[in-house]
């Protein structure tokens, strides 16, 4: 912990200690935390790691990927504009999955994926990420639960591949309640500046949610059980912000990173 933060409130981590099922967890902050000292804290810590991305891409042996998960509409471009608003352009990059295109889908499911792993010295953001290949595709029935199984021995080999090269993994689900969504959905009607973000069929995903739901439960029990998945109540942007800058934050941190030193020719 840096010297001056406080210690608030942390996200649930999915692991095969801590099981936790979707429908019982909060997706709100506790009752009675301080939203203006708590929008402080996510300010240090996006201070913090304006820091620290300099520190990672100037050292050059590690990188960062950052997975990031959510039904639509629980923030997850917000998450990315807010957390890295102070880090300088070069050491980041984002990349958003959408559906396949004709040349991706004749290649593995990974192919698409592993091209843009972060290299040394890089944070790589995921805005939804190779999961789609056993949820969405199986929400929509493209894609077997006997396929999947299979799907998920192959992405623990590839995380494991990805953290024996130096890569650091956090894969956050951005957990929202149907209520905030539907809200969400709706201001994307009223706002005139939010219309291009509206798109008809979330609402068919949305009539969806137990089957995503599901989904979402075997992929925590399944996946990576050394990189857990942290499960970031989402309703308040405000909270979800301070739980991912604080996570990035610690796990940087436990790098310890240093700048090069000066090399002067004899």
């Amino acid at each position: 912990m840096v010297k001056g933060y406080i210690n608030l409130p942390y996200c649930q981590k999915y692991t095969t200690m801590n099981k936790y099922n979707l429908k019982e967890l909060s997706t709100r902050a506790p009752e009675g935390l301080s939203k203006s000292d708590t929008k402080k804290q996510t300010k240090a810590y996006i201070d913090r790691i304006e820091e620290l991305q300099n520190m990672l891409f100037a050292e050059g042996k590690h990188s960062l990927l950052i997975v990031l998960q959510g039904m639509d509409a629980s923030g997850k471009d917000g998450a990315v504009k807010a957390v890295f608003s102070a880090v300088n352009p070069q050491g980041v990059r984002v990349k958003s999955f959408k559906k396949p295109t004709e040349e991706e889908l004749s290649h593995d499911f990974l192919w698409r994926v592993h091209n843009n792993t972060p290299r040394k010295g890089m944070i790589q953001i995921f805005n939804r990420s190779h999961y789609e290949d056993v949820l969405v595709t199986r929400v929509l029935g493209f894609t077997s639960d006997q396929r999947a199984e299979k799907r998920f021995a192959i992405i623990n080999s590839f995380e494991e591949l990805l953290q024996e090269r130096g890569t650091q993994i956090l894969k956050f689900y951005l957990h929202i309640s149907e209520e905030a969504q539907e809200e969400r959905f709706q201001d994307r009607l009223d706002n005139p500046r939010k219309h291009w973000k509206y798109n008809p069929n979330d609402l068919k995903s949305a009539e969806k949610w137990p089957e995503y739901r599901k989904y979402y439960q075997e992929i925590f029990e399944k996946c990576s059980p050394t990189i857990p998945w942290m499960i970031v109540p989402s309703d308040q942007k405000w909270y979800k912000e301070y739980l991912i800058a604080k996570s990035i934050v610690e796990t940087l941190e436990n790098l310890n990173m240093k700048y090069p030193e000066l090399e002067v020719e004899q």
